[in-house]
């Protein structure tokens, strides 16, 4: 038998053996007499673990649970209609969309310009000027791999030739690009306003401070390693006639975000609304200010946006339904019975999600996880007491902590393939960078006050 032949008998045996396994488990669980929840999470766990693409693991999780309980397999297609109807989702193509044409048309090369002047003369210059870049960059496009992207491609090889260890460089574009999840607009955020019906306009302004405070402490630990290991830094004194001179040159790239965050929190328009302003703002400076837009880049950049959006929809139509039946089983009224001993200790109960989501986060994607979990955890935090902004800016904090662990971590695979390393190796190289994040959790957790600070500003306190 030849390769060919091989390969494709392996297309026959690969998915047999799965739907086998599947049925054993549903058969197994529901001859011990099981009920419904206990079958769903058996289902699940055995499809991720002999490697079924997660929406498809959720999908048949879900069969499984509607099967049990006698629920019709309508749901599954209701389910979905509804994951597909609410308005704002339409926020997330086009913030993709936009961050793509502000890539594509050269702004990303202009912030890295502005972070160089700012801060690139200090020792680890080159690893600062990451952090600053994938900050300015955060505010354009929304998500994290595509600021690891964006600004990686651009300094990893920088970095590597001025002597920084490969796996440094590359550990610190992917750290600093997951503030794309974080730093407003965020995807992230969109998905868990979506679940939750929380405010989109609080969740991205509570999402402005933490986000600063992380990247200045990833700042922080960058320097150290940086002066420890004598990377960088030309000596150099500040300057503030070349940095005003690069603000000038990338005006365009930083007054997006002042127009597309300005407008909403302004009430000029809707976040929806500032998603199609952004794409306006991409298509014209990427045209005919910067020029760095040709047909090429905006085939590639609506390509890579159809690629995207066709996941998450994917993702949000099984993974909804997997959440309803979450609800109709009443999942989260026994998930606060279990946590009904520890109703006076709330930041236990939130370092006990947050141990859980890192946990998760380190075999499930962020999207899926955001879905699935928050219908479960949102009932109880919220019967605590907890303010929802303050669960939505810790969710996408333990997310972002996914994206930097293996072996789904997203952004580990993009900085790994800029700087032309293993996973294993890169993995090594963020730890020290993981704790910024450790520590800003424990900030959520026992002082929360100044999350809601800028949204209580300017919406007032919640009721």
């Amino acid at each position: 038998m030849n390769r060919a032949e091989t390969r494709q008998t392996g297309r026959g045996v690969i998915p047999s053996i799965i739907f086998g396994l599947m049925i054993l488990a549903v058969a197994a669980t529901y001859a011990a007499g099981l009920d419904g929840p206990i079958t769903m999470a058996v289902v699940f766990v055995v499809a991720m673990a002999i490697g079924v693409p997660i929406p498809f693991a959720a999908g048949i999780a879900t069969v499984a649970g509607l099967y049990i309980a006698d629920i019709p397999m309508t749901l599954m297609a209701q389910a979905a209609w509804t994951a597909f109807e609410p308005f704002p989702l339409v926020t997330i193509p086009l913030f993709v969309l936009a961050g793509q044409l502000m890539e594509q048309g050269g702004m990303s090369e202009k912030l890295v310009n502005i972070a160089q002047k700012l801060v690139g003369a200090y020792k680890g210059g080159l690893g600062l000027v990451t952090v600053v870049a994938c900050m300015f960059f955060a505010a354009l496009s929304g998500s994290g791999p595509a600021t690891t992207a964006a600004i990686g491609s651009i300094t990893i090889p920088a970095m590597q030739e001025e002597g920084y260890r490969s796996r440094f460089a590359g550990a610190i574009a992917a750290a600093a690009g997951a503030l794309g999840s974080m730093i407003p607009p965020s995807n992230l955020l969109i998905i868990f306003a979506l679940v939750t019906d929380v405010s989109i306009p609080r969740l991205f302004l509570a999402g402005i401070v933490p986000g600063i405070v992380l990247g200045l402490m990833l700042m922080v630990v960058v320097f150290i390693i940086s002066a420890r290991n004598g990377y960088g830094g030309s000596g150099e004194r500040f300057r503030w006639g070349p940095l005003l001179e690069a603000f000038w040159e990338g005006k365009w790239a930083v007054f997006a975000p002042v127009i597309i965050l300005g407008g909403i929190y302004a009430g000029i328009f809707t976040p929806s609304e500032a998603a199609g302003v952004a794409v306006a703002y991409g298509l014209f400076v990427g045209l005919f200010i910067y020029r760095g837009l040709t047909l090429a880049k905006l085939f590639h950049a609506f390509k890579f946006t159809a690629i995207v959006i066709g996941t998450v929809l994917f993702i949000l139509g099984s993974t909804k339904a997997f959440g309803q039946l979450v609800t109709i089983f009443d999942i989260p009224d026994a998930v606060l019975g279990l946590f009904r001993g520890l109703v006076d200790y709330p930041w236990l109960v939130m370092l006990l999600i947050g141990v859980f989501y890192i946990l998760v986060g380190m075999w499930l994607e962020s999207i899926p996880q955001i879905i699935i979990f928050t219908a479960v955890f949102f009932p109880l935090v919220t019967s605590l007491g907890i303010d929802p902004v303050v669960f939505g800016i810790f969710t996408v904090m333990t997310c972002e902590i996914g994206f930097l662990t293996p072996p789904i971590g997203v952004n580990l695979f993009v900085a790994a393939r800029i700087s032309k390393i293993s996973i294993e190796e890169i993995s090594v190289g963020v730890l020290p960078l993981l704790i910024p994040y450790i520590l800003m959790i424990l900030l959520l957790v026992f002082f929360s006050s100044w999350v809601t600070f800028l949204p209580d500003l300017v919406y007032g306190p919640m009721r």
